[in-house]
């Protein structure tokens, strides 16, 4: 799917229950590339929202400024365009019309030389579903802590 992982949202994965994923291309500007490829960007607490015209705009990415820059660097708060097609798009709002789900981007990728956003229909988890989840994950590290010692 992905060449090159430029950042996951690992918080999402914490906090949300991840239902569907989608892949879009994502509209940025000349020194926001620089940066990614430089690795300055936070997906943490970024979401989509899907305007009357059916657009898709990421918002609260943000994208460091590049170093080197002139005059000319990009803003670090903008809100960023999610390039899919109409239907695809109108497939996303039906769903998040559903009470509770909402869009969240999971990671930003290249792809054939293109940054990629894959962005999820999400569920927010309720606390002791996050706690029935992070005591899962410990059982499953005990348990393969164990088969390790015990195949030494």
């Amino acid at each position: 799917m992905a060449d090159k992982f430029i950042v996951k949202n690992r918080k999402a994965w914490h906090d949300y229950e991840v239902l569907e994923r989608f892949e879009a291309g994502i509209a940025l500007v000349g020194t926001e590339v620089k940066s990614l490829r430089a690795g300055h960007v936070k997906l943490v607490d970024s979401f989509c929202q899907i305007t009357g015209d059916y657009q898709l705009n990421l918002h609260q990415m943000e994208i460091s400024p590049y170093k080197f820059g002139n005059i000319h660097n990009h803003k670090t708060d903008r809100v960023r365009r999610l390039l899919m097609h109409k239907r695809e798009i109108v497939k996303l709002l039906s769903k998040v019309k559903e009470k509770g789900l909402t869009l969240i981007p999971l990671s930003l990728y290249y792809k054939g030389g293109k940054v990629k956003v894959e962005i999820a229909v999400c569920r927010g988890k309720k606390l002791y579903d996050k706690r029935s989840s992070l005591k899962a994950k410990d059982d499953k590290l005990d348990m393969n802590r164990a088969l390790k010692h015990l195949n030494q």
